[in-house]
């Protein structure tokens, strides 16, 4: 917990449904069960989190409420506990199939590569399988569902005057901007979009580039390695470099273009985020990439092989070269957003599988 304010500590006897997180680290896994839960007791969902590494604001109940599992809810035969790693399964097993206490046991995938043998059993004892886009399924021996995540469409949402944001985070509001946020490494693809850029904006000097995201320690000589080559290039003042943000919808609602070009994506929210705030994307192959935009007639973004920086740098250019292509899909996007990847959407297909139970 983060120690900042009062444990939101809530009784044991009132919740139905567990989200636990077992690892102190921020990651993708931590980050949805800090957006969803909210949501979900939002929509009358009985939810808590149990674990570290957790907002204190965040509703969750304490490992000593745990002996307490051995009765069920008030109002209900047995509790959901709602896994997504290997860590969390394994003890609701036992929890459940040792102990005897009344457990119904989901777990959430996101890999997307062929599990171990211990997963697998791991995987096989679970009461409901959720699996993250349809790539991540194929990859499961059991049945499963497939859920989509979802983001805040409020949060991330369209700028009323893009010049003004622009204008607000110092960036020339003459100028349009193409942008690839996320970490700074080799298997992001940052430099790729790198190369892109230096490739497409000699020929046209009304953009700019921006890459937003931090390059961690191991990371720091790749990113010095692509500051290097855009200096070389020329184009220092046009490839801009801004580090990493809080308030990244922010920097989003700058943006004209968004370009995803990760070599490896385990599903990858950052189309999603740019859609919503109506900006068209190019993507790779790669991650849930394909199952998250539209492509053809009424196409939100282009989606490109992953590691082919030619179809990129094509793509791309043909999108800056078109203002009423990108309008249109720009449009489309933030309405594909709203409609198909909400966090509430999300939510709710996870209460669906719930109830399924």
């Amino acid at each position: 917990m983060d120690g900042h304010s009062p444990p939101a500590i809530v009784n044991i006897s009132d919740v139905e449904i567990i989200a636990p997180n077992f690892k102190k680290r921020l990651s993708g896994v931590t980050s949805t069960i800090i957006q969803l839960i909210p949501v979900q007791r939002a929509l009358g969902e009985k939810i808590a989190a149990l674990g570290p590494g957790l907002p204190a604001s965040l509703p969750h109940i304490r490992f000593c409420d745990l002996p307490k599992l051995w009765r069920a809810p008030r109002g209900r035969s047995f509790r959901i506990w709602h896994a997504r790693r290997n860590i969390e399964m394994l003890p609701a097993i036992l929890m459940r199939d040792v102990l005897r206490m009344p457990l119904k046991i989901v777990f959430t995938s996101a890999s997307q590569r062929r599990h171990t043998g211990w997963t697998k059993w791991l995987i096989s004892k679970m009461d409901a399988v959720i699996a993250t886009s349809g790539k991540t399924a194929n990859y499961l021996e059991v049945p499963s569902t497939v859920v989509l995540h979802g983001i805040d469409t409020t949060r991330f949402s369209p700028a009323a005057d893009k010049a003004a944001s622009k204008r607000a985070l110092g960036l020339d509001e003459t100028k349009k901007i193409a942008g690839c946020f996320g970490r700074v490494r080799h298997q992001k693809g940052t430099d790729l979009f790198v190369d892109s850029m230096i490739r497409l904006l000699p020929a046209r000097p009304d953009w700019i580039a921006i890459v937003a995201g931090r390059a961690t320690a191991q990371h720091l000589e790749f990113e010095k390695e692509l500051k290097v080559r855009v200096t070389t290039a020329g184009l220092a003042d046009r490839i801009l470099f801004v580090g990493e943000h809080t308030n990244i919808n922010d920097w989003y609602r700058t943006l004209d273009l968004f370009i995803a070009p990760q070599r490896w994506e385990g599903f990858g929210l950052t189309p999603l985020e740019a859609m919503a705030t109506a900006v068209p994307v190019v993507a790779t192959d790669v991650g849930a990439f394909p199952e998250l935009l539209v492509t053809g007639s009424d196409e939100t973004g282009v989606i490109v092989p992953r590691d082919d920086l030619i179809a990129m740098v094509e793509a791309s250019g043909l999108f800056m070269d078109d203002d009423n292509r990108r309008q249109q899909a720009s449009t489309r996007a933030r309405t594909h957003a709203m409609n198909s990847f909400s966090i509430e959407g999300e939510a709710r297909k996870l209460g669906g599988v719930y109830r399924s139970l």
